[in-house]
């Protein structure tokens, strides 16, 4: 772009130089022409000058002034007149003489007809001598026209100076005409670049027609700017919402293990309880605690999750003998042990590099939640092939509205509320799969059952 604008900077100042070199050959020869005009002019004059001058030829002084016959075919051609004037200046012979020509000629009157035209528009009257005669000879259509002018050294230079001035005026014409066109081709694109920028800069993220020209990738660039600063700002906002919702709902639920560790802190130090209460009020504040504790590890735990910070320790590990493993450990579980779980395998080795800790407590998070919120006949299989893990059951299911927020943060669906948990159980299983670059889809139907697939990526297998 920076070689584009050079270019078109350079262009504008040679379309300028080049325009005014046309100009200033235009005016000079305009002036070559019209000097070249009167020079026709000055050469006819002459022609005519010559013509009465050498007419004195023609008349003859050795007796009565005469005009010879030659000399009247002369003027005849010449379609002239002539007058033939004594040292008085009175006419003595004319020939073809207009009516009006007079018969007596002062010499201010001699200096008058050969300045200016006085007998006819069309007729030019020159003067000449012979002897003693003087004569007149008007030449009517001669086509040349006599200017009074007066010539001194400061006429001259006024005159160089109009000259000049005018080729000075018209080099700033088009200087300026061309300058306003390009400055308007370079600062109409820069002043919607910088309202654009202006619109960013107040949050305004809206995208404009791309116009062509040396500035198209920049408008570009700025509308792909515009489109990505307005979906971060939809996803911060979305992000505050959550979050807002997020703290509101954890201080909830802090609150009421808050609330019942001090009420049972308060009883325990009246003093008047007998042994057995004071054990009883003491396990329940410990239970308090530990959920409290749990609730605190999985903020943690998702904070890092969600800002990609969760170090995985990973080895290879037999995922038929890993999932069976926690099988065996839920159905060793008080809560769980009268619970109908069905354990099935494609292979008896499958390995995937996996890191055993976080993998346990996300596979563990879906078996525990088929189990604890459907009824207790329910029947969960566990499925575990070369591609997936699956876990299902023939529950209650998930409405649809509570399935399209399955694995929002903090989300607790209609069927959870009697149900003792942070809410963030399903949203971690699902951040530690990603983890380890797999993906986990959940599929329900009310009163039909749900079925959770897990797979990992065939990178993570060995």
């Amino acid at each position: 772009m920076k070689w584009k604008l050079t270019a078109r900077f350079l262009l504008s100042v040679l379309s300028i130089v080049i325009i005014v070199i046309f100009v200033n050959t235009a005016i000079l020869i305009g002036f070559f022409i019209f000097q070249q005009v009167n020079t026709y002019d000055d050469t006819t004059s002459y022609s005519e000058e010559n013509f009465v001058r050498d007419f004195q030829q023609y008349i003859d002084t050795s007796g009565t002034p005469a005009v010879s016959k030659d000399g009247l075919q002369q003027l005849h051609q010449r379609n002239a007149w002539i007058q033939l004037l004594d040292n008085n200046g009175q006419v003595i012979e004319a020939h073809f003489a207009p009516e009006k020509a007079p018969a007596h000629y002062a010499p201010i009157d001699l200096i008058q007809v050969y300045k200016y035209k006085e007998f006819d528009i069309d007729t030019t009257v020159y003067v000449g001598s012979k002897e003693s005669i003087s004569y007149l000879i008007g030449i009517k259509g001669s086509g040349v026209t006599r200017y009074v002018t007066h010539f001194s050294g400061s006429s001259v230079l006024q005159f160089i100076g109009k000259f000049g001035l005018l080729i000075v005026i018209a080099d700033l014409l088009v200087a300026t005409l061309v300058g306003w066109l390009f400055g308007r081709t370079l600062t109409k694109p820069l002043h919607a670049m910088i309202e654009r920028i202006r619109h960013l800069k107040n949050h305004e993220h809206v995208t404009s027609k791309v116009p062509g020209g040396v500035y198209k990738p920049v408008f570009e660039n700025l509308n792909e700017v515009s489109s990505e600063l307005a979906a971060h700002e939809q996803e911060r906002k979305r992000l505050e919402m959550m979050r807002e919702e997020w703290i509101s709902n954890v201080s909830h639920d802090m609150k009421t293990p808050l609330a019942s560790i001090r009420g049972y802190a308060e009883l325990l130090n009246d003093g008047k309880m007998t042994p057995g209460e004071q054990t009883e009020y003491a396990q329940i504040i410990e239970k308090q605690s530990l959920h409290m504790q749990d609730l605190l590890d999985d903020l943690n735990l998702t904070m890092r999750l969600r800002h990609q910070q969760l170090p995985l320790s990973l080895s290879e590990v037999n995922m038929v003998q890993f999932i069976r493993e926690i099988v065996i450990d839920t159905l060793n579980t008080p809560q769980y042990e009268q619970a109908d779980i069905e354990f099935n395998a494609t292979k008896d080795v499958i390995k995937y590099y996996i890191d055993e800790h976080f993998m346990r407590r996300a596979v563990m998070n879906f078996l525990h939640n088929a189990l604890l919120h459907n009824p207790s006949d329910v029947a969960v299989n566990v499925l575990v092939d070369d591609t997936s893990i699956t876990i299902s059951d023939n529950g209650k299911g998930i409405s649809a509205e509570d399935l399209e927020h399955i694995f929002e943060r903090y989300y607790r669906g209609t069927n959870t509320e009697q149900t003792l948990g942070t809410g963030l159980g399903t949203a971690i299983a699902r951040d530690i799969i990603e983890a380890h670059g797999g993906t986990v889809t959940i599929t329900s139907e009310e009163q039909q059952g749900t079925t959770v697939s897990i797979q990992l990526q065939e990178g993570e297998k060995e």
